[in-house]
């Protein structure tokens, strides 16, 4: 058994988690998946996942679904060293949280019902995750300003310090006496 964030699960779906979670990419700002890294958790072809889209088109807006512009697509070919040879003849579909979670009305298979818990699971999870950081990222925020006001109240204690150690000294008072006596001049003798 395995734990992300107290939540045990087996070793197949702690490992299925994280290879769906390594296929959630974030373009244009969202967190989305592939068309093609949907349909090989389906088990089915991409053109088939496009097609049962296509067909029911109207439960896939822009915010469910969106299409990779050229220059979106070749930097994804860019970071994954994809060659230019064969592969995706038309540019890729990029499928939402809310995408993702529509494709499991439209492909009504078992296998569609059960990939589909485990991604909006990895969607949560990312979730929480970003949101965590973002609260770790606040606290740091708050914890510099504190150190901030410390080290201005600090500052002004070692100025503090500093106008009381630089007092002007007076003059010392020579302890003893001095004798004022019109005294003989003793001259040096050579050799």
């Amino acid at each position: 058994m395995r734990s992300i964030k107290g939540v045990y699960m087996s070793k197949s779906n702690y490992q299925s988690f994280i290879i769906i979670e390594n296929k959630i990419l974030i373009i244009r700002g969202q967190k989305v998946m592939l068309d093609k890294d949907i349909a090989n958790l389906y088990d089915i072809a991409t053109r088939e996942l496009n097609k049962a889209v296509s067909r029911n088109q109207a439960r896939f807006p822009l915010d469910f679904m969106f299409q990779l512009t050229g220059d979106e697509f070749n930097n994804l070919k860019f970071q994954f060293g994809t060659s230019s040879w064969g592969g995706t003849r038309k540019l890729p579909y990029a499928f939402t949280e809310q995408g993702v979670a529509m494709l499991s009305s439209v492909l009504r298979s078992e296998r569609a019902v059960q990939v589909n818990i485990q991604i909006m699971r990895a969607f949560v999870k990312l979730r929480e995750i970003i949101s965590t950081h973002k609260e770790l990222a606040q606290k740091l925020k708050e914890l510099e300003l504190k150190i901030e006001s410390h080290d201005e109240n600090i500052t002004a204690i070692f100025e503090a310090i500093n106008q009381l150690l630089a007092t002007e000294e007076k003059p010392k008072r020579k302890i003893g006496f001095d004798v004022k006596e019109k005294g003989y001049q003793y001259k040096m003798r050579n050799k």
